[in-house]
């Protein structure tokens, strides 16, 4: 595998050139279905694959690490737990990154498998939108990413949610990646699909041939 280059907030936050595509510091529409797909593998690794099973408990686009082709790899296991004995959750002091944390992880410390999901449907939210998840622009307004897309989409202005720097976007693909973020943020754990079922969402839903290559030859042995 190649060396990890640079994390994804840094290519989101890039400013794009002309040709406003992933060379030029920005990542075009594709570019960031794949990191979708393949960062929803690799937490689906973790909740699923793994023995005991592992909470990442921080999930953000800085630590979604891509290689210099683009291959995403999830990063920093500073905060992980480990789901033991089927455990339903961790009891342990909220820790996690402002604007990515669940809303039962904030009020009762539970670190679940679901609280992983939510902070993965800010992480599409930020691929969609290009926003960071405590923007000005909405922050202001007393709302977070997720209250804020939600009030867009009930003013049917799904236009307003796309990243308008992004000039590729596929305006299927982007309402269908907004769906998942939506049921990956809902305020009921219990509503929030499990990992593997958002992997078949996206394969499902979102990914076109072209842009649902798999690159993964290695068996996420890097996860």
């Amino acid at each position: 595998m190649s060396p990890l280059a640079t994390g994804l907030l840094t290519l989101l936050c890039a400013q794009p050139s002309k040709k406003q595509d992933q060379e030029d510091g920005l990542l075009n529409w594709n570019a960031r279905l794949r990191v979708a797909l393949g960062s929803a593998r690799g937490l689906a690794y973790l909740h699923h694959d793994c023995s005991p099973k592992i909470v990442h408990r921080d999930i953000k686009s800085s630590n979604i690490l891509l290689s210099d082709k683009l291959e995403p790899r999830v990063s920093d296991f500073g905060l992980a737990k480990l789901l033991v004995d089927e455990e339903a959750h961790v009891t342990t002091v909220v820790a996690g990154t402002f604007g990515y944390l669940a809303p039962e992880y904030l009020q009762n410390g539970r670190a679940t498998e679901k609280s992983d999901v939510y902070s993965f449907g800010v992480l599409l939210l930020e691929l969609v939108t290009g926003k960071r998840p405590t923007d000005t622009t909405f922050v202001k307004r007393g709302l977070n990413v997720v209250g804020w897309m939600n009030t867009l989409l009930k003013e049917d202005r799904l236009e307003d949610v796309m990243d308008k720097r992004c000039a590729d976007v596929d305006e299927d693909s982007a309402e269908a990646l907004i769906e998942i973020a939506a049921r990956c943020t809902a305020a009921n754990p219990e509503d929030r699909p499990a990992m593997n079922q958002v992997v078949q969402l996206l394969e499902q839903e979102v990914m076109s041939p072209s842009s649902a290559i798999d690159y993964y030859d290695d068996s996420h042995s890097d996860y």
